[in-house]
């Protein structure tokens, strides 16, 4: 099982640097699109945290 996710995450690696060579600007709007998710999903638990208190 340790060697399946050791394969598992050399392979993400190898495609991850693989995407950032062959289209870095590519890369870089799914770079923005994850922390724009990342940012909205933040303000969504802060916002219905705020409803609680309230």
């Amino acid at each position: 099982m340790a060697q399946t996710k050791k394969i598992a995450l050399y392979m993400v690696i190898v495609f991850v640097l693989y995407t950032i060579i062959t289209s870095p600007a590519r890369a870089a709007d799914l770079v923005q699109v994850g922390f724009e998710g990342i940012s909205s999903a933040a303000q969504g638990v802060g916002e219905f945290m705020t409803q609680l208190v309230n």
